[in-house]
């Protein structure tokens, strides 16, 4: 519902509460990261996404958003193998 009134820091605030109940669970963690993605809270996000991978280092969502988290920040470099292995699993292989 947040979301769809693109409310991300109110979304925030509550997933936040949500993800300390429930730490490892991956959804609310990823809803979390999307909040603070959204609403420019950048370095909350990387962290939360750093979280789900370490935890999870094939959850191709949060490869693809932490990728896309880091260049948002102007850090290409560190974006590229997190949004390279995020298209590896998709099964998005670039044609040779």
């Amino acid at each position: 519902m947040f979301f769809d009134a693109k409310e991300y820091a109110t979304a925030a605030r509550i997933l936040d509460g949500l993800v300390a109940e429930v730490p490892e669970q991956v959804g609310p963690r990823l809803l979390l990261a999307r909040s603070y993605y959204h609403s420019a809270q950048l370095r909350r996000a990387e962290t939360e996404l750093r979280t789900i991978v370490e935890r999870d280092p094939v959850e191709h969502y949060a490869r693809l958003m932490l990728g896309r988290t880091l260049e948002r920040q102007g850090r290409d470099a560190e974006a590229a193998p997190h949004l390279r292995m995020a298209a590896v699993f998709a099964g998005d292989f670039p044609e040779v």
